[in-house]
């Protein structure tokens, strides 16, 4: 099946979940024009009709943190995203974005601190401001209604927003020093971060574990907390930690929160190491304290037991001063090395919980030995301590060398993935299995996550799809998005709720899902019975 023509599409006798969290009902929905037309049992008018009887037709998925800010430049399919039933993402999550970069910010030290998100090294950087990267991710969009050109040929291949990374403003203006921020340094910010919130931002991200952010001071949060307050947008969190110190990390982001007023949302809340298990509880008390009070907080977490980030979010913030060649450098030295160790020898969890899931240059059907092992396998097989072999990677390939990370429980999964507060949300990239980001052991939320956690741990079926599409677009503003209903944009995914599935595994991560029948974006049909049409009728979303 192709573009829907003129005279519209009939998704006829299926079981529509409208986002709303309102029970299933048996109905019509006509889409036309890119536009929901009607929801109706007997919906009229000129139509081509598809019968999708036994199937759940639900708004598309938005998925309010992923890390698809560049790989969306390297392939603007979003085939991982798109085949998994979402039709809207938020990137620039985790503080780690790529715009603004004004003039004499030191563009390739940014580039490197968050390569996590440059797996193609093709991709040219060639913005300024936080318009022209969005004119770049836009490339050739159709204009016009929300499907833009019937075809759906040309643009992105689903709607995309984006937050701020506040590691850009702090590390443009400050650089990578561990030092607090002047007066002029935090206007200079704020001025910064003011201009992307006018130019359609949808809020700010932080995240305080990636340098230089755990250089940023208290005085700064609030400073960039207040300009997103005044423009009614949110501000995110990677807190400080998820592991020992989480209570501390979530009671800084509420502190910020009730100074500011801002609108906070806390990003993949999880206790990590299992004498932590059982803290989030104790966080979403929290949470929960913090709306009581008339703030505004919330939570997302994907349904997965490991995690993924740079390696070098394991060594200490001094450790990682003046940039990553600076700190790669000094990773040679015996006596920092000595006292990386040391710190380390506290972890709450073990090597034999950290996998390589990702080096610089690895491409599809080429192999780094690396990937895919465990540290503490490579450590026992040159007959050296772990610690040695993580130090050797990060000193070898800095910010670039990307890991798998356990040690949560399933427990404390399902206490956020139950909580009134709580959204879905990946914390993946958008990746091409067959090209160059479809290379290496990624993480499986990126091909799996909405099914995952619709097909394992979903329990009332129109609560997890609220949780999946209202839910996560309020919290960031998008108020045309996630709900089906008459005259919203028809972003439609039509699944069969008995064959619903990942099937992507941390062993074998680049498999699409099951059970997906039908994708629609803007109207335009993206993915038919697990086939990708090629079109491409996203839009870029500004708030």
């Amino acid at each position: 099946m192709s573009a829907p023509s003129d005279d519209g599409l009939l998704l006829a006798g299926g079981l529509v979940v409208d986002g709303t969290g309102a029970p299933g009902r048996v109905a019509d929905v006509l889409v036309h024009h890119g536009w929901v037309r009607e929801v109706e049992p007997g919906a009229a008018g000129p139509r081509r009709v598809r019968d999708v009887t036994g199937l759940v037709v639900a708004p598309g998925f938005v998925d309010i943190h992923t890390h698809s800010d560049l790989t969306l430049l390297s392939d603007p399919r979003a085939l991982s995203k798109v085949h998994q039933g979402v039709t809207t993402e938020v990137v620039g999550n985790c503080g780690l974005g790529v715009a603004p970069l004004p003039e004499g910010a030191d563009r390739a030290a940014i580039r490197r601190a968050v390569s996590y998100l440059d797996l193609d090294p093709g991709v040219d950087w060639s913005w300024r401001d936080f318009p022209g990267y969005l004119a770049a991710l836009a490339g050739d969009e159709p204009a016009g209604g929300p499907g833009g050109a019937k075809t759906g040929v040309g643009g992105l291949g689903v709607n995309v927003a984006a937050l701020v990374g506040h590691l850009v403003l702090h590390a443009a203006v400050c650089g990578f020093a561990d030092r607090a921020a002047g007066r002029d340094e935090l206007d200079r910010m704020s001025g910064l971060l003011r201009d992307a919130l006018d130019a359609g931002a949808v809020g700010l991200s932080t995240g305080l574990a990636y340098a230089p952010l755990p250089y940023a001071r208290p005085e700064e949060l609030v400073a960039l907390g207040t300009v997103t307050a005044r423009a009614g947008k949110v501000f995110t969190w990677h807190v400080r930690s998820y592991e020992d110190d989480l209570l501390d990390s979530v009671r800084q982001a509420v502190g910020v929160a009730r100074a500011t007023g801002c609108r906070t949302q806390i990003s993949h809340l999880c206790a990590v190491g299992r004498r932590n298990w059982g803290a989030v509880n104790r966080a979403l008390e929290l949470v929960d304290a913090a709306n009581a009070e008339g703030l505004s907080v919330g939570v997302d977490i994907y349904p997965y037991l490991h995690g993924n980030a740079p390696l070098a979010q394991l060594l200490p913030a001094w450790a990682q001063e003046g940039g990553t060649d600076a700190w790669m450098a000094r990773l040679r030295d015996p006596a920092v090395r000595a006292a990386i160790r040391e710190e380390w020898r506290d972890r709450p969890t073990t090597w034999d919980d950290i996998s390589i899931a990702w080096t610089p240059g690895v491409r599809p059907g080429s192999a780094d030995e690396r990937i895919g092992r465990t540290v503490g396998q490579l450590a026992r097989a040159r007959d050296v301590s772990a610690d040695e072999v993580a130090l050797d990677l990060l000193a070898e390939l800095g910010t670039g060398v990307l890991m798998t990370a356990g040690g949560r429980s399933e427990d404390d999964l399902l206490a956020v993935l139950a909580h009134p507060a709580a959204v879905v949300a990946s914390d993946g990239l958008s990746l091409d299995p067959g090209g160059v980001t479809g290379a290496g052991m990624p993480h499986p939320r990126s091909y799996g996550c909405f099914p995952r956690y619709l097909g394992r741990y979903a329990g009332d079926l129109p609560d997890a799809i609220r949780r999946c599409t209202s839910a996560p677009a309020a919290r960031v503003g998008l108020t045309d998005r996630g709900v089906l209903r008459p005259g919203a944009p028809a972003d439609i995914v039509v699944f069969d709720p008995a064959r619903i599935r990942d099937t992507a595994t941390f062993e074998a991560p680049h498999r699409f899902a099951d059970g997906i029948d039908l994708v629609l974006v803007n109207g335009v049909v993206t993915v038919d019975r697990g086939r990708h049409t090629g079109a491409r009728a996203g839009r870029i979303l500004r708030t």
